[in-house]
């Protein structure tokens, strides 16, 4: 007996009970857990099921009003659905929580479901919806600035200047917003012939600076000599890609040769032979390869706001709605084109 109480008082054993106490407590807890996820996990998928096809408007209501979720969980169930394309059920949330939803919120989530709309392409609504907010709360920046986004899309342009007042008004910075609806609604006018239209759009461009790629591609399509006159060379960069499709025989020579970026640019498509090497890769080896390999140059347009890459130009973000934001990059591709030239010649 003596013994075994000289083993139960030996260290090396409360040791080792320890070491089993702490497995059988871990062992427990993570099953315990595994467990209480799993019931979690079929808890969110029944709730879920329910919105695998979309609700009619009285289930959706009845689905609101038992309160299983909280309206900030509606709110962001209703986020998810429009983030995924799924506008349809988005607005369905919105709508049936402005009906039985918290009204301290109201305000809020008719902003929501504004830009929603917006979003989905139903201008009309989210106009009206905007206007609504602003009936009520005409000091809303965020509902102005959407309300200008609509007008903008509906092409009312007018409507759409009268918004920068209120705008100004609440300090925000107007000035971009200004010019660029004044050119859009100046470009839009039928009624404006072409040449009225490119001097009174190089008077807006010297008096402001702003907008360079959209005033220059719309001069280089309609008047590339007038274009050619007016050039910036420190813009050419910015221009690179209305530049590289200018016609061979809308080419200003004299300024070309005045100017290096653009020697390697035409040297490099092949118009002209005014330089032998380039430091921007891509025209480096184009100009090495002489047109002896079929390539050209492909671009694509980044926001330097919200850094989202587009295949096409753009004067506002469609992501983020930044105006004159639009970087280009070029690379080295394979000219299809030629290739299906040369492939209807070799027919004829």
């Amino acid at each position: 007996m003596n013994s075994f109480f000289i083993e139960f008082r030996d260290p090396l054993f409360g040791i080792i009970v320890f070491f089993v106490l702490v497995f059988v407590i871990a062992f427990f807890s993570y099953w315990l857990g595994r467990y209480k996820k799993q019931e979690d996990y079929r808890h969110l998928d029944k709730f879920l099921r329910q919105f695998r096809t979309l609700p009619s408007q009285n289930e959706l209501k009845v689905l609101i009003t038992k309160g299983e979720l909280s309206e900030k969980s509606w709110l962001h169930l209703a986020h998810s659905y429009a983030k995924n394309g799924d506008y349809e059920k988005s607005i369905e949330i919105y709508n049936e929580l402005l009906n039985v939803g918290d009204k301290s919120s109201y305000r809020d989530t008719m902003f929501l479901l504004g830009r929603t709309y917006f979003k989905a392409g139903f201008l009309e609504r989210a106009k009206q919806v905007f206007l609504e907010i602003l009936k009520n709360n005409p000091r809303t920046p965020q509902a102005l600035k959407y309300l200008l986004l609509v007008y903008e899309y509906m092409r009312e342009y007018t409507l759409a200047l009268e918004v920068l007042e209120p705008l100004d008004e609440l300090h925000k910075d107007i000035e971009c917003d200004r010019v660029y609806l004044q050119v859009l609604s100046l470009l839009n006018d039928v009624t404006i012939p072409p040449e009225v239209k490119t001097q009174e759009l190089l008077s807006i461009y010297r008096k402001t600076n702003y907008l360079t790629y959209m005033i220059f591609e719309y001069l280089f399509r309609v008047n590339p000599k007038l274009a050619w006159e007016n050039f910036d060379n420190s813009k050419s960069e910015l221009l690179i890609d209305i530049l590289w499709h200018v016609d061979t025989k809308d080419l200003d020579l004299d300024i070309i040769a005045k100017n290096g970026y653009l020697r390697e640019l035409y040297t490099a498509r092949g118009d002209i032979e005014l330089a032998s090497k380039s430091s921007v890769f891509e025209f480096d080896v184009m100009i090495h390869l002489k047109n002896r390999v079929n390539t050209t140059l492909s671009f694509e347009h980044i926001c330097d706001g919200c850094k989202h890459v587009f295949p096409f130009a753009f004067n506002r973000c469609t992501h983020c709605h930044a105006i004159d934001s639009s970087r280009v990059e070029f690379s080295l591709i394979k000219d299809y084109h030629r290739d299906l030239s040369e492939e209807n010649n070799s027919f004829q």
